[in-house]
């Protein structure tokens, strides 16, 4: 899960880190009242799930209140990568002197989680490492020991002399490390902190990605998940225990394993076909989580067939069966359904396909069904 950033600034606000004033807004309205509250200048950044907004045109600074109000109609209005953006921070602007790049991930070439920091600050750090690869840094961290205070320290002095400022700095750091362990988080990145004119430190932008598979421990996260830019399909299916992922295509797929699915999608494409979802029902379904993923395969009208592809191990392939029965019950399909179940109960899930009187495509193997998937899609 990707925080936006006004929502990793809450967190690292927790986590004492200093954060300029700001404001969420979604309409003109929150944009006059945000800027009763702030003081001139102010910068105003979409909030969007994507990178390069910047240079976009989703981040400006504005002067005063008429300049503000209209650079924040203009990228309300704006789409950044096929994004439309719902939302804007306002902020209060820095004065910047320096910025620096601070980010923590891990590295599994070491194993290690590592503190990568810059000089090269408010910039993309990926373009900075293949253009300067010497101005990243890159301090591994041990994993039983954890970030000791003298090494935040080092780090800091590594990207300032001033006694005082690195000092500032090591305890962001070490903030920072402390937000990433307790979020499991894949990514915690400042980019820029920056140094004012008045040498205060500041947290100008924040970026954290999380773990999906950690939310079992860190159900509170969920708090932090932007219904606004999250697909309402890929949330219920989690709420049913389903793997969903929505693509361009328009062949809806029902798969069992992440493995099986990924090799569905290859042969779809490779009889010409492209897929219009990723759906993976898992080693143990249900008729309930069968019926639920066929409605949500159902709700993208791109859908022109579909392909329930199922190997059963574990899974049952006579409650898939079942749910596919249960689904044509209770809901409208108006496509195409091609099926090849295979393993577990097999036969009796043929037969109970073949006595339910609906109208199904029943076939051996996976290139067959995906073949005939291809055919009536492009029908």
């Amino acid at each position: 899960m990707k925080i936006l950033e006004y929502k990793a600034k809450e967190i690292f606000k927790k986590y004492n880190m200093p954060i300029p004033d700001g404001y969420i807004c979604k309409s003109i309205d929150d944009v006059r009242d945000a800027l009763s509250k702030l003081k001139f200048p102010v910068v105003i950044k979409a909030q969007v799930p994507v990178g390069g907004r910047g240079k976009a045109g989703g981040v400006k600074l504005a002067n005063n209140y008429e300049e503000a109000i209209e650079k924040s109609k203009n990228i309300l209005s704006m789409t950044i990568k096929s994004i439309p953006v719902k939302k804007i921070l306002i902020a209060n602007a820095v004065n910047i002197k320096k910025e620096f790049y601070i980010g923590i991930t891990l590295d599994r070439k070491i194993n290690k989680n590592v503190i990568i920091t810059s000089k090269e600050g408010g910039v993309d750090i990926e373009e900075v490492a293949k253009v300067n690869p010497s101005a990243i840094i890159k301090h591994p961290i041990d994993p039983f020991l954890g970030l000791r205070d003298y090494e935040a320290r080092e780090i800091a002095y590594q990207l300032v002399d001033s006694k005082e400022i690195a000092n500032e700095i090591s305890k962001i750091i070490k903030n920072l490390y402390n937000a990433y362990m307790d979020l499991e988080a894949q990514l915690a990145e400042i980019n820029p902190l920056v140094i004012d004119d008045e040498n205060k430190v500041w947290v100008v932008d924040a970026k954290i990605l999380t773990d999906d598979n950690a939310l079992f421990r860190k159900s509170f996260i969920e708090e932090y998940r932007d219904i606004d830019y999250e697909n309402f399909e890929e949330i219920e299916a989690k709420k049913y225990g389903l793997s969903f992922i929505k693509l361009d295509g328009n062949i809806g797929n029902m798969v069992n394993g992440a493995g099986l699915a990924m090799a569905t999608m290859d042969v779809i494409k490779y009889y010409g076909g492209e897929p219009a979802n990723f759906l993976d029902v898992g080693g143990s379904s249900s008729v309930e989580k069968t019926k639920k993923a066929m409605e949500i395969i159902l709700s993208d009208k791109n859908v022109k067939s579909v392909f329930v592809n199922i190997f059963g191990g574990i899974t049952r392939t006579d409650d898939i069966a079942q749910g596919i029965i249960s689904a044509f019950k209770e809901i409208e399909i108006r496509v195409p359904v091609v099926i090849r179940l295979t393993g577990t109960n097999e036969e009796i899930a043929k037969r109970m396909l073949r006595e339910s009187g609906l109208n199904l495509i029943i076939v051996d193997s996976m290139s067959e069904g995906a073949k005939k998937a291809v055919e009536l899609a492009n029908k």
